[in-house]
């Protein structure tokens, strides 16, 4: 029997929304668990985490993270990672005087900034974008939401881009048509394997409060569940989009997530230059540590 360091954080919970929760596996070394117990442990936690993220310590600085949903190992999940590095740092009186440390993941390598003093918060460098030229009809993408062709906005395109995840951009006329989406879970899932596609984001300029700049929904069902309700990578990506396609200057904004009027998720976005000088969207946001114990895995 193996007893394990096990946290359920919620990432991006505000006094107002409960966030996404993520489970956190805390591991003495990266070979402690084999990819088949990871798996294992995250098809246990389904229905109760969206996720699970495992964390080991590299060195002093760096913390190398992998990700699984109850389907399958995911490449970079953006709330687990937001959820395990806000613990790390409120936990530990050291690495909370620290202004970055650094994250590895099967993306490579990523810097996580502190900002918990002054904002509550942690800011990840989202992985360089890939932006795709693979073209999906409107009319498939429609149907596949559950959704009328025109409630599509036409002065922005639809686009995938890779941010971490696979993520197909989708622009909504108005926003009470997007809270208002409820797409087939089975249909939207076969959509996504078929287009090679991890996740589909809808957004809107309009939103419930005036201080944020847009409206975001993500639905995941290759992970195991229909929506994500607070999401990192996806929104990343979006802001490579905004960026692209002169949506956003890359100053600091909010983004609300869900499709509740008034409790909404918040999530960060800002840009910054990274060792290459190329220029990173970073995500952030805080995280309420719900429950915290042992995980036994017999």
């Amino acid at each position: 029997m193996k007893r394990l360091t096990f946290k359920k954080i919620d990432a991006f919970a505000t006094d107002k929304s409960s966030g996404n929760p993520a489970g956190a596996i805390y591991l003495d070394t990266g070979n402690e668990l084999s990819p088949m117990e990871m798996q294992r442990i995250a098809a246990e936690l389904k229905g109760f985490v969206n996720e699970v993220g495992y964390v080991s310590k590299l060195d002093e600085d760096t913390f190398v993270l992998k990700y699984y949903s109850s389907e399958r190992e995911v490449d970079f999940c953006g709330h687990a990672t937001i959820a395990i590095m806000y613990d790390l740092f409120k936990s530990n009186a050291g690495l909370l005087k620290k202004p970055t440390i650094n994250i590895i993941t099967s993306k490579g390598k990523s810097l996580v900034e502190n900002r918990i003093l002054d904002e509550d918060a942690v800011f990840i460098s989202a992985p360089l974008p890939r932006f795709s030229n693979k073209f999906i009809p409107a009319t498939h993408i429609a149907e596949a939401l559950g959704i009328s062709i025109q409630d599509i906005r036409e002065n922005y395109p639809i686009e995938t881009v890779n941010a971490g995840l696979e993520t197909l951009i989708v622009p909504i006329q108005a926003l009470q048509t997007m809270l208002a989406i409820h797409p087939d879970f089975m249909k939207l899932k076969l959509f996504c394997e078929n287009n090679s596609i991890d996740i589909v984001e809808v957004f809107s300029s309009e939103v419930s409060d005036k201080s944020n700049r847009f409206r975001t929904r993500v639905f995941a069902p290759r992970y195991g569940y229909l929506e994500d309700p607070a999401t990192g990578s996806g929104n990343a990506a979006f802001g490579y989009y905004l960026i692209k396609h002169r949506g956003w200057g890359g100053e600091v904004i909010s983004l609300e997530q869900n499709n509740k009027m008034d409790n909404a998720n918040i999530i960060k976005l800002l840009t910054r230059q990274n060792e290459t000088n190329d220029i990173e969207v970073a995500f952030g946001g805080g995280a309420v540590l719900r429950i915290q114990g042992e995980y036994f895995l017999v």
